[in-house]
């Protein structure tokens, strides 16, 4: 989801903002452990803060940046993303990304980037901005390496999102042709590699690094009709070779809010019933989990052994 309309959290105290009686009980929160710093002078329930994922707890930072600072500021990159709901691989920075057409330099928890900003490339954000969708994509893409650049241009199209997608193919293309940094080659290639069809950050991974194994490219994706009349959707699919790929992440049996109400043993029993019904549909079915994508190797040995052709050797590592 986005947070441009209300932060993560719905109590933060702010100690320049609270009177003396309300400071008191703050420090007694923060002694006993019951109040957590989330910023300078920002403070949350522990257990509140706790409970918010990396990209979440980034947008909160983003906000309470935003009551520091003077009205006009364009908030950009992770910053950015985090607000709009575009999600990551790997770790969230400790810093809020601003851009500006000016010069000044990074100070506090506040990095600056220097890059000219037009008006359509912003979106108003209370009594500041923040950079577009396609935007964003873009500019992670200048700074991060390839697979994280497609992922936050997958995250900016990808079209099940709840709400929709939060741009369209045009408007990251336009985006892409705009940017003329040192980092244009590797931009071009993120914009034309992104797609809308990846429902996770997971699976971004994944197809970039089929790609870079050697495998022939997937449809994603793919509607299945089982053999009891239901419908399922292939993470990637090889119609050439009648071969499924699924990126089997764990959030479907721990995250409530992914289980529709089943408990995490009904999740895993549903989800294993699902796969079997769809091997008996294909000659072949793949599942991996994110360790696999930390070492290539491993997708590559899984893949191979199921039968997918490569056109390169197994990697060393």
């Amino acid at each position: 989801m986005t947070w441009m309309i209300r932060p993560p959290l719905d109590v933060v105290v702010r100690s320049r903002e609270a009177d003396e009686v309300v400071r008191g009980h703050l420090n007694r929160a923060r002694r006993s452990g019951a109040a957590t710093p989330i910023a300078r002078g920002s403070y949350a329930a522990s257990q509140a803060w706790a409970a918010l994922n990396p990209r979440d707890a980034h947008a909160q930072r983003v906000w309470e940046a935003a009551a520091r600072l003077r009205p006009g500021a364009v908030f950009s990159h992770h910053a950015a993303a985090a607000v709009l709901g575009i999600d990551q691989i790997g770790s969230w920075p400790r810093t809020i990304d601003v851009t500006t057409a000016t010069t000044g330099g990074s100070s506090g928890v506040i990095r600056r980037h220097r890059r000219p900003v037009e008006a359509d490339e912003v979106v108003p954000w209370g009594e500041h901005f923040v950079t577009s969708p396609a935007r964003t994509a873009v500019d992670l893409a200048s700074v991060l390496p390839f697979t994280a650049g497609v992922v936050a241009a997958d995250q900016a199209l990808w079209r099940r999102r709840s709400g929709g997608a939060l741009c369209a193919r045009g408007d990251l293309d336009d985006a892409a042709s705009r940017y003329t940094g040192r980092s244009h080659a590797r931009v071009a290639a993120v914009s034309s590699f992104a797609t809308d069809l990846a429902d996770s950050v997971r699976e971004s991974e994944s197809r970039v690094l089929i790609d870079r194994l050697g495998f022939p490219a997937p449809t994603l994706q793919q509607r299945f009709v089982l053999s009891d009349g239901a419908t399922a959707f292939a993470d990637f699919w090889w119609p050439e070779h009648e071969h499924i790929g699924e990126f089997d992440g764990t959030g479907k049996y721990l995250d409530p809010a992914l289980r529709s109400g089943r408990t995490p043993e009904e999740a895993l029993i549903a989800e294993k019933d699902r796969g079997d019904a769809l091997r008996r549909s294909v000659r072949a079915l793949s599942r991996w989990r994110t360790p696999h994508l930390r070492h290539p190797r491993l997708l590559y040995d899984i893949l191979r052994a199921d039968g997918l052709p490569a056109v390169r050797p197994r990697p060393g590592r």
